[in-house]
């Protein structure tokens, strides 16, 4: 029920959200920044951020495939890569506590956008919608999401909508210059009418909403 319309290719997002130890958070980002490069020669990274609110000791990476088939030859190709198995997984696995993996497309009315410049923050904002994918609800999903956009406080990244995972769960990214940029803006938008209208008629198809800000590493190409 959630399969619905998306980009016209094969193009898809892994999205892999792992829960770090507590103690070893810091450790496990200095390893990510200092070996990232042997996972990057195989496939391309999108972002990878690490929880500063709403969650707690979280990493979310997403990587971008042509096709299933292109996943899996990457994935056989990491399992026998002897940099990036003997420097990097070995050590950072006993730092992780839970790892976590879905597959999503953009939707088909959403390029990947780039942040402004630099320095800001992401809010990953994790919409649970009814059963029934877009043809349900995506025309009044959009409209709050071009509500949000029209008012000039954030910038829109991608909107991802999950094939694989829980199913029907829609991941909004947004870029802002700050938490404080960002609230301000938010408090105006809910004073602007027409926000209030496409989110009246959206809610409806909601069940659960989830908001994280994020810290881009470094390494990470949206940062």
């Amino acid at each position: 029920l959630a399969t619905g319309p998306r980009q016209n290719n094969g193009i898809f997002y892994e999205i892999r959200t792992y829960d770090i130890k507590p103690a070893k958070m810091k450790e496990f980002l200095e390893m990510v920044s200092k070996y990232i490069h042997f996972r990057t020669a195989h496939s391309e990274l999108v972002g990878f951020w690490y929880s500063e609110l709403g969650a707690m000791n979280k990493v979310l990476h997403i990587w971008k495939y042509d096709n299933f088939a292109h996943r899996t030859a990457v994935r056989h190709a990491l399992a026998n890569d002897k940099d990036w198995q003997g420097k990097f997984i070995s050590a950072a696995l006993p730092l992780v506590e839970k790892q976590h993996n879905e597959v999503a497309y953009l939707v088909p009315w959403c390029q990947l956008g780039k942040p402004s410049k630099e320095g800001g923050v992401y809010e990953w904002v994790t919409f649970q919608m009814k059963p029934g994918g877009p043809a349900l609800w995506g025309e009044a999903f959009r409209a709050a999401i071009n509500a949000h956009i029209n008012t000039g406080y954030t910038k829109l990244i991608g909107v991802f909508h999950t094939e694989y995972g829980l199913l029907n769960t829609v991941h909004v990214l947004w870029w802002n210059e700050s938490p404080d940029q960002r609230a301000a803006g938010r408090h105006s938008a809910h004073e602007d009418a027409r926000v209030v209208a496409a989110v009246r008629d959206s809610v409806r198809f909601l069940e659960s909403q989830q908001n994280v800000l994020l810290i881009p590493l470094q390494c990470s190409p949206l940062k």
